[in-house]
């Protein structure tokens, strides 16, 4: 394991978060703090309990969950595509370092910011409404597992893209709107059974209603099947980049 090489790419993406505190951070939290405000102070004292929590609580696991997924792709996404954008990809193709070194490095970096963004949403959202953890072994999880796995879309996205429209792509066409159709506001229980059935098929599903379990014991879907769904994803992300590299797809001339 070629440790300086890995510490050296994770340092560099680490150093581009401090560069870009505004936007990588402060935006994002005062994004969601807004969602707190709107739905959990002011529409959520309107809105009865959804399974015996009250609606501003009730919508900070899926408030968390929307901000990791977006944050964790574009964190990984533009740090694998500026590289590339700028010719520096030869470079480190070149170096002596290996593709799960080169992973570590950058999706490490990226798991990491967004992993510390999550926590200062969890801190923030206790200024707004009454939450309580009764499983945070399995939060933390949850955290760590989400902050991976679509910090490893987010590489592979940054791969297939050519431009900068296309990092964007994704995220707000197909992830966001997931995660707002995936429960984030409501419990699935609440849909007719046809649109129940249909929901299912959302993975985005499965993180949330993992996540929230976590929270107040409550969930839309088994707990093991949310959690092995979520691992079932991160291996699928891993095998995708591991033939990237070995193709050299996207990455060789």
């Amino acid at each position: 394991m070629n440790l300086p090489a890995v510490r050296a790419i994770y340092l560099f993406e680490m150093s581009r978060t401090f560069r870009t505190l505004l936007q990588s951070v402060v935006s994002p939290v005062i994004s969601t703090s807004l969602y707190f405000v709107v739905f959990g102070a002011a529409i959520g004292s309107r809105m009865t309990a959804i399974d015996g929590v009250d609606y501003g609580a009730f919508i900070v696991p899926g408030l968390m969950m929307l901000t990791l997924l977006t944050q964790s792709i574009a964190n990984a996404s533009f740090g694998i595509y500026f590289p590339q954008f700028t010719g520096t990809i030869y470079e480190i193709l070149s170096a002596p370092i290996s593709v799960v070194e080169i992973v570590l490095g950058y999706v490490g970096a990226a798991a990491t910011k967004s992993f510390v963004l999550g926590l200062i949403i969890l801190l923030t959202a206790a200024f707004f409404v009454d939450l309580r953890i009764e499983h945070p072994l399995v939060m933390a999880l949850f955290l760590v597992l989400t902050c991976v796995t679509f910090s490893m879309f987010g590489f592979l996205i940054g791969i297939w893209a050519d431009n900068f429209e296309k990092l964007q792509l994704v995220p707000l066409l197909i992830v966001t709107p997931l995660a707002f159709l995936g429960g984030s506001f409501y419990s699935i229980d609440m849909l007719p059974p046809l649109w129940r059935t249909v929901t299912l098929f959302n993975p985005v599903v499965y993180l949330i209603s993992g996540f929230r379990w976590s929270f107040y014991g409550t969930s839309d879907v088994d707990i093991w099947v949310s959690l092995g769904a979520t691992v079932g994803f991160m291996f699928v992300c891993a095998f995708a980049i591991w033939w990237i590299f070995k193709t050299g797809w996207r990455l060789k001339p």
